[in-house]
Order: structure tokens, then sequence, then C-alpha cells
């Protein structure tokens, strides 16, 4: 018997299949092919059409409801989507700060107004935000963040620094945490959103050792917020800033699970390598290290599946992402190190006239700051410990 979930799923195939273009069913090899939207785009070719075509539909957000842009599909219809996507090798059409962290928050915390504001437009792709969080003496210890944002009637006058904000050069607007009672530490900080274009901004890159640069040094300089960008109220913060690192968390964790589309690692030691003349790699120790891999891949994809139907049906733990963030970061590492290794010599390169050389190479060496950024890894494993363990404090 044919079910409505059934019938969802044929048409939903029939759709991609209609409406994904062949540019988007390629593997991801590069930061460009990553579509991140905003006011300034630089899409590659298919990256747009592919875009708005799945905006029409909502589904960029396929689970937020209707009236803020979103596809309104219940948590079974969602699943199916991203099952048909991964058999089809669809590409995700946007990838969104707004749609990883700040669209949660906005739909627990925000007022009506703020939510048909800028909830379409992120659903859209046309708005690129960026996060506002850590400091250079508020890391870890976020709460002690000390950009403040000083009382001036209707708007806030922020002043202060924030740093390792990622793509803050690039970004359109900024969700940030602010001090707005210093008298209190949790108890005192505010979150606001305002235009990266606003008077007083301003974005240093800072260069990393692969050369690669999505980090920012971000300075605010008597910045005017209006008070009606305050999400939630004002000294009560920190409730938005934990839940948006929940979903934060549960995004990075989100690397561990690896692209939908081809499997750049066993690729890579295949045309490196090669095959033996039983049609397997020919290195046998590299060999066992992906089957090793891939097993530990599946499990963390199932986990991840449970885990998400258990937060859309309100049943995860609090803890569950700083699991999954410790665990996909990890496994990230650990796919970009097997890639090295697949990759001999050439993976070693740096520059040279080989197409896209020294991409291996400098996303590896980026894979060293998953488990810095989102909250350390000894920081999730505390909250591990303490929260579902339920081990003793030291």
């Amino acid at each position: 018997m044919t079910t409505g979930l059934d019938t969802f799923r044929t048409e939903t195939r029939a759709w991609l299949e209609a409406n994904c273009p062949p540019e988007m069913r390629e593997p991801v090899r590069s930061d460009k092919d990553t579509n991140w939207g905003g006011r300034n785009p630089d899409f590659q070719p298919g990256q747009k059409q592919w875009m708005d075509a799945m905006a029409s539909r909502g589904w960029t957000v396929p689970d937020w409801p209707k009236a803020y842009g979103g596809g309104g599909l219940s948590p079974a219809e969602t699943k199916i989507l991203r099952e048909e996507m991964a058999a089809m090798t669809c590409r995700n059409p946007l990838n969104s700060f707004g749609i990883s962290m700040l669209g949660p928050a906005l739909l627990k915390y925000g007022t009506e107004e703020q939510k048909l504001e800028h909830l379409p437009k992120i659903a859209r792709g046309e708005i690129r935000w960026c996060q506002g969080y850590s400091e250079p003496n508020a890391g870890s210890d976020l709460a002690s963040l000390a950009t403040s944002a000083e009382d001036a009637g209707d708007h806030y006058v922020v002043n202060g620094q924030k740093v390792w904000t990622s793509y803050a050069d690039k970004a359109d607007w900024i969700f940030c945490l602010v001090r707005t009672d210093k008298t209190s530490k949790q108890v005192g900080i505010s979150f606001v959103l305002f235009d990266m274009a606003s008077p007083g901004v301003s974005t240093k890159p800072i260069l990393l050792i692969s050369g690669y640069s999505p980090f920012c040094e971000t300075f605010f300089d008597n910045v005017k917020v209006p008070k009606s960008q305050r999400v939630h109220d004002e000294n009560k913060g920190w409730d938005v800033a934990k839940y948006l690192l929940g979903h934060e968390r549960e995004m990075i964790s989100g690397m561990g699970l690896g692209s939908v589309s081809g499997n750049p690692l066993v690729e890579g030691a295949i045309a490196t390598i090669g095959l033996d003349h039983e049609g397997r790699l020919a290195d046998p120790l590299l060999r066992a290290a992906i089957a090793q891999f891939e097993v530990r891949s599946k499990a963390f994809t199932m986990m991840s599946e449970r885990f998400i139907d258990e937060l859309k049906a309100g049943k995860a733990h609090p803890a569950q992402p700083s699991m999954m963030k410790y665990y996909g970061t990890e496994l990230n590492k650990s796919r970009h190190e097997l890639m090295m290794a697949a990759g001999g010599s050439d993976a070693l390169e740096w520059e040279s006239e080989r197409s896209n050389a020294g991409a291996e190479a400098r996303a590896w060496l980026r894979t060293k700051a998953n488990s810095i950024e989102g909250g350390t890894s000894e920081v999730q494993l505390n909250i591990v410990a303490k929260r579902i363990l339920e081990l003793p404090g030291a």
C-alpha cells in the first residue's frame, strides 16, 4: 500500500532529478564549491540556479515554517528529502551560519517582527551572517567577554573587539554578544544583530599557517545598534548564546559525515596507489585503515540520524551536541590524515602547476582548528563527563 510518505519520496526524487543542475552533483573539491549566498555572492556555475530552485520550495530550510521562508516539512519528510539528495549526490544548495545557528535561535527567542525580517532573507540566501562571540580574553570562558553596549536611549553604542570571526570580511550582518551589565558575568550579556556596513565596524583577516584565512579580527568603534535588534531580553543573551552554541556544535559535528557527493578519500587513494589483481586498494595497511575509518564514519552517520530525530522530537539530551561535536571533528581530522597518506608525495605539494595543487595539505592543516572552534575538545569532553556520564568533578 502506498503511503503519503511514499508519494512524497517519489515526487521529491522526480523534482530533484528535474531541477538539480549537473554541476551541483559533482563532489565538493574546494571552498569555491560551497555557496554562502549574501549581498555580493561569487556564484560558480549552477549554484544560483540550484539555490533559487530549492528556496522557491522552502527547501534550503525544509523544516522551518512556511511563513518564514521554510518548506514546512515534517521531520519524516525532511529526512526523506536529505536521503534523496544524498542518493543523487546533490550538493547542499546553501551554506549559512544564518541557517545553522542564528535561524534556530530566532525561531525560539526572536520577536515576530525579527523572524519576518530576517528568516526569509536567510532562507533565500540574501544575507550572509557571521558570529561575534570569541574575544582575545574570552575564548572557552566566553562569559568573560568585554565588548560593551552602552545604553543610549533607543539604541546601544557598541565598543570592543571580537576574534576568530569566521568570514567576517565577507559577511553582511553579525549576531553578536555584548555586555550590557558590568556587575554580572552571564547575567549581564545581551544578544544583538547589526549590519557589518554600520559605521565603526572594521575587520582584519588572520593569516593561518595553511595560507587560507577564513578567520578575522573584528573591531567595533562606537557602533550604533537599535534596541529593536536585540534578541530576547536585555541581560538575558546568555540564554540565547547557549542555545545557539548547541546548534553550532551540531553544525561542526557534520564535518564528520563528509561530503554527500563522492568519496574523495577512496577516490584519491585509488588514483594514487591503484588496485591489486583482486580489485582492492593495492596498499593493504592503508586499505585496512580506510576500512576502519569507514566503519567509524557509518556508525557516526547512524548516530547523527538518531540524534537529529531525537532533537526534532524534543527528546535530545542537552549535552548531546557536545558529544557529536567532539566525535565529528575527530572523524574529520582522521579523514584528512588518511587523505594525506593516500595522496603520497603529491599531497605534500604546496604550490605547483598541478590543478588545485596544495589543496590537500592546506585542508589537512585547516582541520587542526576543528578541535578548538565551537568549544575545545577538552571542554566538550568535560561536558560529556559531567552531563551524560555523570562523573564526579575533580
